[in-house]
């Protein structure tokens, strides 16, 4: 039988997109000056700054892609800018600073002091001020000439000036390479040996003082027992602390070598101390007389007649030939 209702209306069928169109809504463009800003900031900090801002204010009336981009671009250029800001003001530092000390350092070195450690650079302010104020010794008494600042050893007509401290560990390998030399030519009459005691290392004994100390026991060895003087020296650097410890105690510092007269009493009662930080300032400060140079700035400092031994200070022979250009030997 044939159907004669009508069939049921078909649904319309969707219309396809228009030709060239996409059928989802573009991407925003992203800014250029965004990426720029971007980009820049890993090179040139100002420009990363200043292609941020305006691809800021672009993005704002076009509403372009890039907002993120923009922003971290100006992130990370004020932060290289603070960086390099920062770096400028350490470095202008360093140049007023150490510069200026390096300077004063060569031209220390070229002038009147041949070598200084950084514990054994004294410093003219270091010795003790109040050392003008107390009664120093006067006259000679043993080997000790104390209106001269010195302690003597024999009678030669050419002069050796042996500037040390007894904590400064340069000064003990000049000890041990020449002291014996030095010792032959005091004791045959060719040189007078004169030993100057210095105390501006009591800064790194713990506040123990040991270079005043040290020097006051050499003093007391030279006006009780003068015949025992060049051998309580070798003692003393043989035995010589380390810098930054506590040093030798008074009661060490009088055993260090069998005495006729002991010593004991004179470093007890602090004898020769004001006189040890007196010759230091003295030293320091100068003037030396009938040298070349007018003030003591490292030790060891060695003048033969004068002139400051500029060589090694672990090579006897080349002292040697520095004593015999200056008549002595």
């Amino acid at each position: 039988m044939t159907n004669t209702e009508p069939a049921p209306p078909r649904a319309p069928e969707p219309y396809p997109p228009a030709y060239g169109q996409s059928p989802f809504p573009a991407a925003p463009k992203t800014n250029t000056l965004a990426i720029i800003s971007l980009v820049s900031a890993f090179f040139v900090s100002l420009a990363a700054v200043i292609t941020g801002h305006l691809a800021l204010g672009q993005i704002r009336r076009t509403h372009e892609g890039g907002r993120g981009l923009a922003i971290t671009g100006l992130v990370l250029g004020y932060v290289g800018i603070a960086a390099t800001t920062l770096a400028l003001v350490i470095a202008l530092v360093v140049t007023a600073t150490v510069i200026p000390l390096i300077v004063a350092a060569v031209n220390g070195a070229v002038g009147d002091q041949p070598w200084s450690s950084s514990t054994s650079e004294p410093q003219a302010d270091e010795a003790n001020g109040d050392a003008s104020q107390e009664a120093l010794p006067t006259g000679t008494v043993g080997a000790a000439h104390f209106d001269d600042g010195y302690l003597s050893v024999g009678t030669g007509a050419a002069l050796v000036d042996v500037y040390f401290d007894p904590m400064c560990p340069y000064c003990r390998q000049f000890e041990e390479t020449n002291g014996g030399e030095l010792a032959a030519f005091a004791s045959d009459g060719t040189i007078t040996l004169r030993l100057h005691s210095l105390t501006f290392l009591d800064r790194v004994s713990q506040g123990t003082a040991y270079s005043t100390r040290a020097s006051a026991a050499l003093t007391c060895q030279t006006t009780l027992n003068p015949e025992n003087l060049l051998a309580y020296q070798a003692a003393m650097f043989a035995n010589q602390p380390a810098e930054n410890t506590a040093g030798l105690g008074d009661p060490e510092l009088a055993a260090l070598v069998d005495n006729p007269v002991d010593i004991d009493d004179c470093l007890a009662a602090g004898e020769y101390q004001a006189w040890s930080r007196a010759n230091t300032e003295q030293a320091l400060n100068g003037v030396i007389a009938d040298a070349e140079i007018t003030r003591i700035r490292g030790t060891p400092t060695v003048l033969v007649n004068g002139r400051v031994y500029d060589g090694g200070l672990t090579d006897p022979a080349e002292f040697l030939d520095f004593l015999s250009s200056n008549s002595v030997g």
